[in-house]
């Protein structure tokens, strides 16, 4: 596959012309940013079980992370505070890292079954507080850290790209197995999976059996 290369012509590179291209922000749109999480906000957090967490570098390199749990497990702390619990993951501490670099940080929170979503964009810190760490606990696990997000802004974004995507409707689920397991394309990606159709079975119910033993 060759390269891809922009053409310079085509550039959109300052604020004018990207304006340019489209209509101006609706009123509502521009009102509905609120500094602090108004009561729809804080339901809605309840409600959601799963949520990206976006963070940048000291030098500018962006990272998404999906983080997830029961119902309900960010914490309001107030209506501009989040707590975020760490769960284990593979130690790589991307967003982590990042956080102590630049404390920037965007969150879309998601309820599955719900089109529209929410936004939230502040500042984070790391904290390793007992007493907090404590009251995000889950079977007895309390988290080695908890991402502290002071909110600047917060609003709900529409349903555009959910419904574009068809991400919830179960006629436009896509069959897994269609593709390789985790593991071989890791391996794949990496040191390389082993061809012996078994032991590959074998490198992926290891995988499965980590997953039950690591998730808190």
């Amino acid at each position: 596959m060759t390269d891809f290369e922009l053409k310079p012509e085509y550039f959109i590179s300052d604020e004018a012309a990207l304006r340019g291209l489209f209509h101006a922000i609706s009123p509502l749109a521009a009102l509905k940013s609120l500094p602090a999480l108004d009561r729809h906000a804080q339901e809605f957090i309840r409600r959601a079980p799963f949520l990206c967490l976006g963070t940048q570098s000291a030098e500018g390199k962006a990272d998404v992370s999906p983080r997830g749990d029961p119902v309900g497990f960010v914490r309001i702390l107030d209506s501009k505070t989040l707590a975020i619990p760490d769960r284990p993951g593979n130690n790589r501490l991307d967003s982590l890292s990042n956080i102590i670099a630049n404390p920037s940080v965007g969150l879309l929170f998601i309820i599955p079954g719900f089109e529209d979503t929410l936004r939230v964009n502040g500042q984070a810190s790391l904290t390793v507080d007992p007493g907090l760490l404590a009251s995000l606990a889950v079977d007895g696990r309390a988290p080695k850290l908890a991402i502290v997000v002071r909110i600047t802004e917060v609003f709900m974004h529409c349903a555009k790209a959910f419904r574009r995507s068809h991400l919830w409707d179960p006629a436009h689920f896509q069959d897994r197995r269609e593709m390789p397991s985790l593991a071989k394309i890791v391996l794949d990606q990496t040191t390389g999976a082993p061809d012996d159709a078994g032991e590959m079975r074998k490198i992926d119910d290891q995988l499965e059996e980590d997953y039950r033993k690591s998730m808190y």
